[in-house]
C-alpha cells in the first residue's frame, strides 16, 4: 500500500474523530472535545493535502467523504445510540458501492 492510501486512510480516521468530537465538545464549551476537534480537523486536511500530490482532487474527496459517512455514521450509533434507518442504509451502501467503482475501474484513480 503506497504512502498516499495511508496518509488518506490517516485523514479519514482524524476526519471522523474530529466529527464526532463535535459532539462531545457541547458547543466548543469543553476543552479537551474541542481540541480534538481542531487538531483532527488541522490534521486531516493537511494529510488530505499531501494525498493530493498522488490522486486527483475528485477521487481523493470521493472516498475521504464517502468512507467518512459511514463511519461517522457508525460512531453515531456505537457512542450516541443514533440509529439509521434502512433508507440511510441503503443510501450508504450505494456510497461504499461507488467508492469501490472508483477505486477499481476508474483510471482516475491511479
Amino acid at each position: 500500500m503506497g504512502t498516499a492510501y495511508i496518509y488518506l486512510l490517516v485523514a479519514i480516521v482524524m476526519d471522523v474523530t474530529a466529527t464526532s468530537a463535535l459532539k462531545a465538545s457541547n458547543e466548543f464549551t469543553r476543552v479537551m472535545p474541542t481540541l480534538i476537534v481542531l487538531i483532527g480537523f488541522v490534521g486531516s486536511n493537511y494529510l488530505l493535502a499531501l494525498v493530493l500530490r498522488t490522486f486527483p482532487i475528485g477521487v481523493t474527496y470521493a472516498v475521504w467523504s464517502g468512507l467518512g459517512i459511514v463511519l461517522v455514521t457508525a460512531v453515531g450509533f456505537i457512542f450516541y445510540k443514533q440509529v439509521p434507518d434502512i433508507a440511510a442504509l441503503i443510501g450508504m451502501l450505494f456510497i461504499v458501492v461507488g467508492v469501490v467503482v472508483i477505486n477499481l475501474f476508474s483510471k482516475m484513480a491511479g
